[in-house]
């Protein structure tokens, strides 16, 4: 049996009823279960915005931003006359709060035995260089990046003091904001080549993951984006992410338990898994493939997947990124795709 991961939004009504169907659906398969990020949250991290437009310091601009060009537009903000980066400062992010009221359902589904009972509860974190790519402009990256990441700390802190370790894993998004900078190779805050980007990603990430308590699960998923379905650029192949996981494995101090990596629904060719041959993860650490596609089904994943045997012996099935920009309809067959491959 395979595991199944799921990377974070389920476009269901509730928390309940993500942990409910989900549990139904694939039982011992999961190891780990996400709340679904249902509600205002089911647009990853649109829904951050009043940490921007009630801040202080900061207004609208005029700049309108896109981070493809059929991705949805939104307006970027600047500082306001007479304000500096010193500031600038992010209070409440509010990732702990609803945590904790997603786990109370969690817990409460484990306890009348609707939730596996080894499953964790899943909490997924986005880093600055994801949430200040969107909402403000490119002056502001390098400066206010450390700014927000504090921030984040805060939650995790939060998060730590308010559940218990043994029952929880926080999963970082390592998304389009890094990858596509890095197969792009254009100077930007993080670095004016691929080399200094790797790098300087791959500090801001260890020092954000050794901030979590290491009886806390660590997860990454890493993304290329599926704004409007669509990845922000095509991945040539897994270099670039066999190379992130490679950096972090060698840098983090505390266990890893799990890193994700997306397959396109257009790529079971050899030359897109061959990277994988080089990766070098810990032994705690489980590899997990988002090649589960809805739209070609059992046949496509199953032909994704035997390619990506011949490049990596053990891991579990994933879809490319989270489920929440999908029409609700089609959660049920597509839980139903993942239950069949798993196996």
């Amino acid at each position: 049996m395979r595991h199944v991961h799921l990377v974070g939004s389920v476009p269901l009504a509730s928390a309940h009823d993500v942990f409910s169907t989900v549990s139904a659906a694939l039982g011992d398969r999961l190891k780990r279960i996400p709340d679904g990020e249902t509600g205002d949250r089911s647009d990853w991290i649109t829904w951050l915005e009043p940490a921007f437009a009630d801040n202080a310091a900061l207004e609208k601009s005029d700049e309108l931003f896109r981070i493809h060009s059929t991705g949805t537009a939104r307006i970027r903000y600047r500082l306001k006359a007479g304000k500096s980066v010193q500031d600038v400062r992010f209070d409440n992010l509010f990732y702990a709060d609803v945590a904790k009221q997603s786990y109370a359902e969690f817990a409460a589904l484990k306890q009348q035995g609707v939730v596996p009972k080894d499953a964790r509860f899943q909490i997924d974190l986005v880093p600055a260089h994801s949430v200040i790519w969107l909402f403000l402009q490119d002056d502001l990256h390098q400066p206010l990046d450390p700014v927000f990441n504090q921030a984040l700390k805060r939650e995790i802190d939060k998060i730590a003091a308010g559940l218990p370790h043994d029952q929880i894993a926080i999963q970082f998004d390592v998304a389009s904001a890094v990858f596509a900078r890095l197969q792009r190779n254009e100077p930007n805050a993080y670095g004016r080549n691929r080399d200094e980007m790797l790098a300087n990603f791959t500090r801001i990430l260890t020092d954000l993951a050794d901030h979590v308590p290491a009886d806390i699960e660590l997860l990454f998923h890493f993304c290329y984006g599926d704004s409007n379905h669509k990845h922000v650029i095509e991945p040539v192949d897994m270099a670039d992410m066999v190379d992130v996981a490679n950096a972090l494995s060698s840098g983090i101090k505390r266990p890893i338990q799990l890193i994700h990596m997306p397959v396109p629904r257009d790529r079971s060719d050899d030359a897109y898994f061959a990277p994988l041959a080089g990766l070098k993860l810990r032994p705690e650490t489980e590899l997990s493939l988002g090649l589960v596609h809805y739209t070609d089904g059992v046949a496509g994943t199953r032909k994704r997947l035997a390619t990506a045997e011949r490049y990596a012996a053990r891991f579990s099935i994933a879809t490319e990124c989270g489920f929440g920009r999908r029409d609700p309809a089609t959660i049920p067959e597509l839980l139903r795709i993942h239950s069949e491959v798993a196996i």
